[in-house]
């Protein structure tokens, strides 16, 4: 199987905030931008794994400046690690205000994806080499970040997260 570099899965998306998109306060709803962040990040997972892939987990959602009506949503998605059949995508979103003319960070996140075979079960994904240091930073803290998420899951004992155990006892 080929190893795919981050850059290959990169994935752009817009979105303009209309009425039906807002809560009462004219903000972007959360919910609707998880939904395009799912598809944003489900894209980058099929441009990775060439097969159809499905939404595992959605952790550290960061949410930093409300999205307002009449704004545009910017998403950006790639895959930042590829383990054996998952791969963790990294999101990042902007908003930008057209009218006057400034664009501002909004939310950050990072999806986990499996991809699945034709009878849908899991299969394996390829393998990833990052290139820039933001790429090699990302796919450095994946592993940490799955362990976390396994053992809130319950798959993991804390006790077997081995790079987390040593990332902190190294601080």
């Amino acid at each position: 199987m080929e190893v795919k570099k981050p850059s290959e899965s990169f994935t752009a998306m817009n979105e303009l905030v209309l009425p039906n998109d807002t809560n009462t306060f004219g903000n972007l709803m959360g919910g609707r931008l998880m939904y395009w962040m799912d598809i944003a990040a489900g894209i980058a997972a099929g441009k990775h794994c060439n097969a159809p892939s499905m939404t595992a987990s959605v952790d550290n959602l960061s949410f930093k400046n409300p999205i307002k009506l009449g704004n545009v949503v910017h998403i950006e998605a790639k895959v930042c690690r590829a383990f054996n059949t998952s791969m963790e995508i990294h999101l990042k979103v902007w908003g930008e205000d057209l009218l006057h003319q400034y664009k501002y960070e909004s939310n950050e996140a990072f999806f986990t994806f499996v991809a699945l075979d034709p009878n849908g079960k899991p299969r394996q994904v390829p393998s990833l080499t990052p290139e820039t240091d933001e790429e090699k930073l990302l796919y450095d803290g994946a592993l940490r970040r799955r362990q976390i998420r396994l053992i809130l899951a319950g798959k993991m004992k804390p006790n077997d997260a081995i790079e987390l155990k040593a990332f902190l006892n190294a601080k």
